[in-house]
């Protein structure tokens, strides 16, 4: 679900032409401020890991309908919020919204109303939202698609807020300079071989003083012979043909992608483990990568999540708010947890109902004994 919204927000891009032969050339310092659009972002491999890892982690998530700390049961929240969306299913439009987030900043729902208050939530294209603003910086009207919206009608919610703007800030819209660069490296790298004009193959020297005429059909019988794949060179008095070898770590700047790598992992919060890159000098153990991801869920995931706890609270009843269960992201290894809860059941302060609810298991059925001494 995840490429099917992502090739829907690159479907709404108008992308400038491409050239069919661009060649290949050093990037110049004007270019590297050009404008990078969400197209072109989903384009590198590293943002689009990087996306896809937010979207899976929020999708094992549920969330639950809270009053004074005590979950709201089944009849007791609206039906709205177990399926926000009728069209679509619970964990699409978690996704939906946590990919409109990480390209644009920003993700707009359509509320829908019926006489008990609310009944649908759509989310839209944030790349085709715009926003009326007055002399205060206060949105007062949302656009889409030729449709205008009070404010009222529209959930919006906002990555990084900055002040002064009542569009949110993200990591594509922040760091242009860097996915450019990391654009231009992957395009001069790709276009090498075929664009760069180097001569890969080889070249031809004499130790013979040679006319330029005689230079000239030198040249052009040994293009000759090299194009024909059964042609044999043969090489005149004093040539000499010396191969010109390029490393591969030299060809596709394996250096400058790897910082590129590790650079756009930071700006989406990922830890290098999740994007399945390593960093030099960084020793990777079971240890340390438990504790990334640990990090991961609390100081990037988080972001994303109470943006989307606080907008589904604002639309719940006065007094009832929405918290997702993030257990199943923080849950450690089966010794740690069991060794936790040995210590929690021993210390008293929890049950061992609570420990089976935790770790997902049905509640346990009374032992024949135990009914005997009930009896």
């Amino acid at each position: 679900m995840a490429n099917a919204l992502i090739s829907k927000l690159r479907g709404f891009l108008v992308r400038e032409d491409i050239p069919t032969d661009p060649g290949v050339s050093i990037p110049s310092r004007t270019e590297a401020g050009q404008h990078v659009n969400v197209s072109e972002a989903l384009g590198l491999s590293i943002v689009y890991r990087a996306i896809s890892i937010h979207t899976i982690a929020v999708k094992q998530l549920s969330y639950a309908a809270f009053r004074d700390g005590v979950e709201l049961t089944r009849d007791q929240a609206p039906n709205w919020l177990r399926r926000p969306d009728i069209d679509s299913t619970r964990s699409v439009f978690l996704e939906e919204t946590v990919v409109s987030l990480a390209c644009a900043g920003n993700a707009y729902w359509r509320i829908s109303r019926n006489d008990r208050g609310v009944s649908n939530l759509e989310v839209l294209n944030p790349l085709d939202v715009t926003l009326q603003t007055n002399a205060a910086g206060k949105v007062v009207k949302y656009a889409y698609k030729g449709r205008e919206f009070k404010p009222e009608d529209i959930q919006h919610l906002r990555l990084l807020r900055v002040p002064g703007t009542a569009y949110g800030l993200g990591p594509i819209q922040a760091a242009q300079r860097e996915l450019r660069g990391a654009m231009d490296v992957r395009d001069y790298s790709g276009n090498w071989f075929t664009g760069s004009g180097a001569p890969v193959a080889g070249y031809l020297t004499s130790d013979q003083q040679m006319t330029q005429d005689a230079a000239a059909e030198t040249r052009k019988r040994w293009q000759t012979a090299t194009a024909d794949r059964d042609g044999i060179p043969v090489l005149g008095a004093g040539m000499k043909f010396t191969p010109l070898f390029l490393s591969p770590e030299d060809a596709l700047w394996i250096d400058a992608q790897k910082y590129n790598t590790t650079s756009i992992a930071r700006l989406f919060g990922v830890p290098a483990s999740l994007m399945l890159a390593t960093v030099e000098g960084n020793t990777q153990t079971y240890a340390n990568v438990a504790q990334d991801w640990l990090g991961y869920a609390r100081f990037s995931l988080m972001q994303y999540l109470v943006e989307i706890e606080d907008a589904l609270s604002q639309l719940l009843p006065r007094g009832v708010e929405a918290k997702f269960n993030v257990e199943a992201l923080l849950r450690a290894d089966s010794q740690t947890r069991y060794t936790t809860h040995n210590l929690a059941l021993t210390g008293g302060w929890m049950t061992p109902a609570e420990v089976r609810v935790i770790e997902g298991l049905p509640p346990m059925e009374p032992s024949p004994r135990m009914e005997e001494t009930n009896v």
